[in-house]
Formats: C-alpha cells, structure tokens, sequence
C-alpha cells in the first residue's frame, strides 16, 4: 500500500462555516389555505385599518408641527424642553401607539426600561423589519441615528424630526466622525438629552442569529441597556430583508392579520469593564453575547457589507447567498478591504458561471484552469475544499486565494517555477518547454496547452517571457500554487524513495527529528 500523505494541521475554527448561513433571507411559505384566510380577513380589516390609520395621521402631523415649529435640526442644536418636551414624550407617543394599535399590533412589555442618567443609550437587537420602530414609541421617543434624506419624506419626515435624530449624511464624508462625536456628546450630557436608541447590527436580518454590531453605540463607553425583540406569530408577516417580500407586500399581510404580536423586553443595563471601556469591539460582543443567550439565537460574524455581496453576486448570476462570507471577520482575519473581495467575487464568477448553486466541483475547476484531474490538483482542490464536501463555495475560495495561493506569488516562486519550464536557461520558455513539462508533470493535452500558452504569451511573440509569466501569475494565483503543489510532491515522493518504511505519521516523530510540515495550509488559518 503505497504510502498516503498527512495533512497536520487543524483547520482553525474561527474561519469555519457561522451557524447561520443566510441570516438576509425571508423565507415564509404561503399555503392556499393561508392565502385565502388572508383574503376573507382582509377584505374587512385592510378598509377599516386603513380609515383608522389615516384619522390618527391626520391629528399627528399637526401636532408634530407645533412641537417642531422654529426649532432648528442642524447647527447649535439643544435638546428640547418644556411643553415641546412633554407633547413629544406624551402625546406623541400615546398616537404612536395608536398607530400601532390601529395596525393590529399588541405589544407586550418585559423587563423595565431605565432613564437617561442611569443607561444613556438604549442597544435594539435583533432589527428584522420597518415595523422595528415601535420599540420608539415604548421607549417613550428617545433620538435615534436617521438618515438626512429621511427629513424630506412627506408627513413621516416631520415625525422624525420629533425625535431629534443623530443625522448621516451618505454625501457628507466626515460624516461617520460627525455621528459619532454627536452619539458620544449626548450620551455624557448627565440627562439634558433623552436616550439614544440605537439598531447596532445596521441591517435587517431574519431574526435566527445575531449579526455583527457596529461600534458606534459602544464608543462613548457609557452604560447600555439592551433591549430585545421578537415577533412571535404563527405566520411571519413582518421580516423585511434582502432575499423576500417587499414592504408593500409585508404591509398588506399585516393588515389582514387579526393582530400581530410583537414583544420588547428591556434587560438590566450592561456596564463597561475598564476593558471594555478601552475596547468597543469587545464591549459591543459583549453586550451582543448578552442578548443571544437572552434569545436563544447564536452569533455571527455577518454584516452589512455581505449584503452588498450579495448583491454583486446576483448581478454576476450567482444565487446572492454566493457572496456572503462574513466580510468583517474575513477582511480582518486576511487583511482584505472591499475591493479586493468584489474582485475575487468576480473571478469566482467566471470559474462558476456554469455550475449550479454557485458551487465549483473539481471538473469545473479543472476546466478554468484549462487543466485535467490529476493528483497535484487534487491536494490544491482539498485545501481549497475546507468542509471536505467535494465543491468550492465563494469563502471557501476567498480563503483559499488569499491565504494559499497569494503567498504562493512570491518572486522567488515565481522564478523556481519559470526555471523549471526553462530548461536551456535563455530567460524564455518556447511552446515545446512549456509543452514538454506540463505534458509530464501535470498530464495536459496538446489542445489545452496551446490556449494556456497563448493567453501566458500576452505579446504574442511565440515565447513567454519572465515578466510574462510573474503578471499571469499574479491575476491567476491559482497557477502558482498548483506549481508549488507539484514541487511538494515531486519533493515529498523522492523522500519516500530515498527513505522507504521511515514514513512518520502525523504526531509521531521520531525522537531528535524534526516533523515536516505539511503543505495544508501553510499560514495559520
């Protein structure tokens, strides 16, 4: 039995799969039976929602007008006071809920919320839907972070600016600096503003884990409450995200609910460590910890970013859940920034745009590399194939570029490689050198060696030259690995032959030698 190689190191477990896959989706299934109780509830419901709904718009925008009348939104903004104050806590919150209520909401309350000197910002987890917004009006219209383009909605912008909203602006580029500095001047005003509440995740998700929360609500390092809530109805009605039912769609089934039950349940208020308050990433995991026990949900390292991702990958024909890698863990883990991820998305798409489920097997990786199944490109596809399920998924891929294959790239590689095609050692590799290796080494046809040739060989001179060769390399890392994969087991089977029945198993070095490393993985990943 001829002897098999071993892989020794582990797999390192933050990079594994999260436990939720596609927390973005909306994935409610409408039975005929469902649809048609929706129809017979709504033909009643939707009328009289909708007349209820436009009475309590019509005592609210003007009341909204008077509390806002005169009082400025930018500049020298101070908190309000005195009867504006009062009928922005009172009375607008009592038609909120009225708003709510006409929309067939029953709200239920766990827990107590605490003021504004005790937990200045209020942390809302996990957001799942526009609908989200009552937890302002039973949290008694504390500021919120709001778009600027938000002012300018009719009838709903003034309601806003009842708020006092912490404003962005997506055109302003000082303005993440800006909103931060405002969140962390009204969190130590000692009580003059009211409370910030704060969605940390940024996005909607569905509910089945707890994405990533960004760091603005943690930066002040004052005290947090978290506050938690659920929608827990026989039939979701409510979840807005990437992949699902449009918000007028989610609306209409809404309406024709007999109600829906959302609760809000405040937990105690979560004090920063010393540590934590020198370290927001981890006050805000923390806090994040917190309130997935409190759920029942587990954590994941998803952000806004993957739904961009997604997006990319559905403008590439990929399914969108193709792009979601979790970007922060990944672009910290691997020193990568946006860009460098979308350009792999691309060139994952051109590998994938044949296979279904935007899954690469090791015919389809074979065929983009204009290569046939043989044993060197079987080891790069198992380091590639991290779960072992035979098909290479985009972060399977990202890893896999980045950390095998880049570092694959380097000079020194590059020229071992290229001097292994240049065998008279004239600094040009002819069509029979490179015909010559890759028919021995890697078992390549005529045919496949003419394409790979001609696309190495940009100038079309009829030689590929070193330069030739390093900037084919480098926009196809995947070449330089194979070649290095090749050498390893040129290098690897000469040990063999020299040392025949000394093969040591992984763990089981003799005493006084040193255990040679594995190809796998070369950088701890």
């Amino acid at each position: 039995m001829p002897p098999q190689r071993v892989f020794t190191l582990p797999r390192q477990q933050s990079l594994l799969l999260p436990a939720v896959i596609n927390p973005f989706v909306q994935d409610t299934k409408l039975t005929k039976a469902t649809i048609i109780k929706c129809v017979l509830l709504g033909i009643f419901l939707v009328p009289v929602r909708a007349i209820l709904l436009s009475l309590v718009l019509m005592v609210t925008w003007p009341v909204s007008v008077i509390i806002t009348f005169k009082h400025p939104l930018k500049g020298a903004v101070e908190p309000m006071k005195g009867w504006r104050r009062f009928m922005c806590q009172r009375i607008m919150a009592a038609l909120g809920r009225t708003y709510y209520f006409c929309m067939g909401f029953r709200v239920v309350v766990k827990g107590k919320q605490v003021n504004s000197s005790e937990a200045p910002i209020l942390a809302v987890a996990p957001h799942s839907t526009f609908f989200d917004g009552i937890v302002c009006i039973i949290a008694g219209l504390p500021s919120t972070v709001s778009r600027v383009e938000n002012l300018a909605t009719p009838i709903f912008g003034r309601f806003v600016r009842c708020l006092q909203p912490v404003l962005v602006s997506r055109k302003d580029p000082d303005s993440r600096k800006n909103t931060i500095q405002e969140i962390d001047s009204r969190a130590k005003s000692g009580g003059r503003w009211p409370q910030v509440l704060i969605f940390p995740e940024g996005t909607c998700t569905n509910r089945s884990c707890l994405i990533t929360f960004k760091q603005g609500a943690f930066i002040p390092a004052v005290p947090v409450q978290p506050v938690l809530i659920r929608y827990p109805n026989k039939l979701d009605t409510v979840t807005w995200t990437w992949q699902g039912y449009s918000s007028k769609t989610l609306l209409l089934l809404t309406l024709c609910q007999l109600y829906t039950t959302v609760e809000i349940e405040f937990l105690p208020p979560h004090i920063p460590t010393e540590e934590e308050r020198k370290s927001p990433a981890l006050f805000a995991s923390r806090v994040r910890e917190t309130m997935a026990r409190a759920l029942g949900v587990p954590v994941t390292d998803h952000t806004y970013e993957d739904c961009r991702l997604m997006i990319s990958a559905g403008e590439l024909t990929l399914p969108m859940e193709a792009g979601l890698v979790e970007f922060t863990k990944i672009s910290r883990k691997l020193q990568l920034k946006w860009d460098n991820v979308k350009k792999e998305l691309e060139g994952f798409a051109a590998m994938a745009s044949s296979c279904r489920g935007g899954r690469i097997t090791i015919e389809e990786f074979a065929g983009f590399l204009k290569l046939p199944v043989t044993p060197p490109l079987e080891e790069l596809f198992a380091l590639f194939d991290r779960n072992r399920d035979g098909t290479i998924d985009f972060r399977e891929y990202v890893i896999g570029v980045t950390i095998l294959c880049r570092p694959a790239n380097t000079e020194d590689v590059l020229r071992m490689a290229f001097q292994l095609f240049d065998t008279d050692e004239d600094e040009k590799i002819t069509r029979e050198e490179f015909t010559a290796l890759l028919r021995s080494a890697l078992g390549v046809s005529d045919l496949n060696m003419a394409k790979l040739f001609k696309e190495i060989d940009a100038d079309g001179s009829g030689f590929i030259t070193f330069s030739e060769f390093q900037s084919f390399a480098m926009s196809h890392p995947e070449y330089a690995k194979l070649f290095t994969t090749y050498l390893e087991l040129q290098r690897y089977q000469a040990i063999q032959e020299s040392r025949p029945g000394d093969l040591e198993l992984a763990g089981q070095t003799s005493s006084g030698e040193k255990q040679e490393d594995s190809i796998s993985d070369k950088k701890d990943d």
